[in-house]
């Protein structure tokens, strides 16, 4: 079983002296989390000590200090136990097939055998051996190799007859103390530093010193690991370096073996590494660190420490810093830990003489967890909807909960109600629970607005009891729910009578008056919700006649309608007159048109059906009366009503004409002018005499010019309104040479009419009529100007006649032309064609007789010898 240990974990900030350092470090995510390895491995412990550890994807085999190899499921239960030696197992190496294991121990002893097979090698040494590593395919025949480190690097290969020749790769240099064989490379490291083998050409093809060479190599052992086939991770003391393998170039072998090493980082530590492992393009490493002792002030050994950091050319990037709180870690020296790792799964155990422990890499479980603790309860329901179909652990209703309850706590109440919208979706048993725990803290109103409408529909005694609570409180808040909630949502009833038991307290409120309306509406009790519409002068009036059809109901309160709005009043009552009338007239007529439809067709039947369209027209007419009658004693708002009526049919309020002028003329004279000149039906005498009263110049001059009174009208022009534009203008207009004389007269005696005659009549009158009755010695003013224009406009008249006589010549000889090439066209005559006069076909059946066809342009065809002689023709 794997125990948790959340004591295993210590972060940085436990170990920072001041409380704001402590409060930055727990706000960022550790991103590995730990586990003890218990079960059958806390029993080994209890009586031995562990002294190294392989890992492999299907098992772990655990070397301890007795002499004993154990192999442990990834639970920690034993699954096999091997007595190799009575003294501590100093290296254990296993194939990638995981089938065979290479033992060494203390006492010089070295085996290599199949766990499930019968193969096994044996050999004993006369000093210790410290590593051991088989071949990575040790399984395949031709790959029987593995290689032992005392003093001395021994290759061992399976040779003839099953027989193991050993081969000395290094030797000189010290004790061989970390072997790490992957693919056709071999690295070791002895005391002077680590050395690369090529298994292929056997050449050594790299010597990597160690940096600090007063550290005890047996203390403080080099850590090796290769990321991949290529790339090796040093570390040794304080120092980590990352060697990549290279091809090198044809040209530059010479004798220099065909692969070299370059070291791509390379970084020092704060502590002692005490072994290594890649995670992606980043490294764990394991540390071992020493501190002073606060009470002793002597230098003592800490926890363990576990640091995730990203390379750099020259340096490295922190990205994670956990110690560990592993089993006697006071007592543990740096060569004591080791880091061994899976490659499959990214776990790394990191194994001490009474305790292992496994990190792996937090999963979104885990990020959640971590979320949910620190409070960030948004970030953590966004992450678990993000991951949904991957997390285990965790749902999400679970976590939007406890985030509704955080905000409550927090008295975040608006937030929260927000958050259920999304939360709690359709379930409509958790909205409830939620309605009535935001009851019980008096939030009633915060929930309100987010409360669901449609998919889910809650029970209706949720809504009146939000609905009550804001009657008791707020009415405007009462008032935006009633126009915003459907009201099927509650029992509409029971509002009612709560809204009318209000009212009773303060009766001219206009916010529950309004309300109530509303609430009549949705019981489709019309009528009232009219007349409290129209005593509250609402807006809303108009849209609810319209929406359902009320105009039976506004028949007497047509005043109080325009009183509010004529604008409106009287595009409803134009808009809708007919339904206004079938809604006065329907108890007259409905019955008789229903059973005339309903009976027999006959001419009977049909002479009545025209006598009731008849009549409905009249009633019709009889709307425009009963409203003008209704405004009798309003009559701006008479003039609003017909005059929108003229706008829409100068027809249909004709008998109102007479009346209209008095009414533009005290209300709307800009328009007055536009009526006379539209109306068919004005009675011209009338309006003659109230302009003059008035006077209205303007008006005045148009209904003398309509009545046939033109010199009248141009007299008043000239003397009323002294514009000469205006009065030549008119004599335009009415194209009369006695006009044109009147105005002339009427100028002669005045200089300034005489220039506006001389710039204006050059092209209706002879200018030189005007200019032999001008006095002499008269001075007038711009005449040069006036003269020249005169020239000017001849000139353009003679320029215009020259032009238009040109087109006509070349448009009348295009068309000659066109006519000419249709004239010259061939004309087809084939077998189809005929003789129009006997009817036979146009050409002999014979093509070698010789044959005269006469064709006209208008395609008719004759044999010549069928041509009536000319006299016929002729006659």
């Amino acid at each position: 079983m794997l125990v948790c240990l959340e004591c295993l974990k210590e972060t940085r900030s436990n170990e920072e002296s001041t409380d704001e350092s402590e409060e930055d470090e727990s706000e960022e995510e550790p991103k590995l989390k730990y586990e003890r390895l218990s079960n059958g491995v806390t029993e080994i412990l209890q009586k031995d000590a562990a002294s190294c550890m392989t890992v492999h994807e299907k098992f772990l085999a655990l070397g301890t200090h007795y002499g004993k190899v154990y192999l442990l499921d990834v639970q920690g239960n034993i699954t096999q136990k091997f007595d190799v030696s009575p003294v501590k197992i100093n290296q254990i190496s296993l194939d990638e097939s995981g089938e065979h294991m290479g033992v060494c121990s203390e006492d010089g002893k070295v085996q290599v055998f199949g766990l499930y097979s019968a193969e096994e090698f044996h050999e004993t040494f006369d000093c210790p051996i410290k590593i051991v590593a088989v071949h990575p395919h040790f399984v395949r025949s031709h790959f029987k190799q593995f290689v032992t480190g005392g003093k001395k690097l021994l290759l061992y290969e399976r040779g003839w007859m099953n027989r193991w020749k050993p081969s000395v790769l290094h030797e000189g240099e010290g004790n061989i103390r970390n072997v790490k064989w992957r693919g056709y490379l071999i690295a070791w490291a002895n005391n002077m530093g680590v050395k690369i083998l090529d298994m292929i050409s056997k050449q050594r093809i790299t010597n990597v010193p160690r940096d600090d060479i007063s550290l005890r190599p047996d203390m403080y052992p080099c850590s090796l690991c290769w990321k991949d086939n290529l790339t090796l991770i040093i570390g040794w003391g304080n120092s980590v370096k990352i060697c990549s393998v290279k091809e090198r170039h044809a040209s530059e072998m010479r004798d220099l073996p065909n692969r070299y090493v370059e070291i791509v980082f390379q970084f020092d530590t704060e502590f002692y590494i005490s072994g290594l492992a890649p995670l992606c393009d980043q490294l764990v490493i394991l540390s071992y660190v020493k501190e002073i002792s606060e009470k002793t002030e002597v230098e003592c050994c800490a926890r363990p420490r576990l640091d995730i950091v990203q390379p750099l050319p020259e340096s490295c990037e922190e990205i994670s810093s956990d110690a560990l709180t592993v089993r006697g870690f006071q007592e543990n020296e740096c060569r004591d830990y080791h880091l061994e790792y899976s490659e499959g799964e990214s776990l790394f155990y990191i194994i001490s003489p009474r305790d292992v422990v496994v990190a792996k890499e937090r999963d979104q479980d885990d990020h959640i967890d971590w979320l949910l603790e620190k409070k960030k309860y948004e970030e953590a329901l966004m992450a678990a909807e993000i991951s949904q179909k991957t997390i285990k652990k965790h749902k999400i209703l679970d976590i939007g909960l406890a985030y509704i309850n955080h905000l409550v706590e927090k008295g975040e109440y608006d937030m929260a109600a927000r958050k259920c919208q999304k939360i709690l979706g359709r379930n409509t048993e958790l909205w409830e629970f939620e309605v009535y725990k935001f009851k019980e803290i008096g939030q009633l109103k915060a929930i309100s607005r987010y409360l669901p409408r449609r998919d889910p529909v809650l029970k209706p005694l949720i809504y009146e009891m939000v609905l009550h609570e804001f009657l008791e409180s707020d009415y405007e808040g009462f008032a935006t729910l009633i126009k915003e909630w459907p009201g099927d949502l509650y029992n509409n009833t029971i509002i009612v009578q709560a809204v009318v038991d209000h009212l009773k307290k303060d009766p001219q409120n206009r916010t529950l008056l309004r309300t109530l309306a509303e609430l009549y509406t949705y019981d489709q009790r019309y009528g009232r919700a009219l007349e409290i519409y129209l005593t509250l002068r609402h807006k809303d009036v108009f849209q609810l006649i319209h929406k359902h059809n009320l105009f039976s109901s506004i028949r007497d309160k047509i005043v109080l309608l325009m009183d509010f709005d004529s604008e409106k009043a009287v595009d409803m009552l134009l808009d809708n007159e007919d339904k206004i009338s079938v809604s006065i007239t329907s108890s007259w007529h409905a019955s008789p048109m229903l059973a005339c439809i309903t009976r027999p067709f006959s001419p009977v039947n049909v002479m009545f059906i025209t006598c009731l369209l008849i009549s409905w027209v009249l009633f019709v007419f009889f709307q425009i009366d009963r409203v003008v009658e209704e405004l009798e004693n309003r009559p701006e708002l008479q003039h609003v009503y017909l005059h929108k009526l003229f706008k829409r049919d100068h027809h249909k309020g004709q008998r109102y004409h007479e009346k209209q002028i008095s009414l533009y003329a005290e209300y709307d004279r800009p328009n007055l002018l536009p009526f006379l000149r539209d109306s068919t039906h004005c009675p011209l005498e009338k309006a003659l005499e109230i302009c003059q009263q008035r006077n209205f110049v303007e008006e005045t001059v148009y209904l003398l010019s309509r009545m046939g009174n033109s010199r009248s009208a141009l007299k008043m022009i000239m003397e009323e309104l002294q514009d000469v534009d205006k009065a030549i203008e008119f004599a335009k207009e009415q194209d009369d040479g006695e006009l044109w004389e009147d105005l002339i007269l009427y100028s002669i005696d005045k200089p300034p009419f005489i220039t506006g005659l001389l710039n204006n009549i050059g092209t209706h009158v002879d200018p030189i009529l005007l200019i032999h009755r001008i006095k002499e010695g008269m001075e007038i003013p711009n005449l040069r100007d006036s003269l020249v224009k005169i020239l000017q406009d001849y000139n353009l008249q003679i320029l215009l006649r020259e032009g238009c006589k040109k087109i006509l010549v070349a448009d009348s000889l295009s068309l000659l032309k066109k006519m000419h090439r249709t004239q010259m066209k061939g004309v087809l005559v084939d077998e189809e064609n005929i003789c129009e006069s006997c009817l036979s076909p146009i050409l002999p059946s014979d093509a070698s007789k010789s044959f005269n066809v006469v064709v006209f342009h208008c395609r008719h065809m004759f044999h010549k010898e069928c041509l009536p002689v000319s006299n016929t023709v002729r006659n």
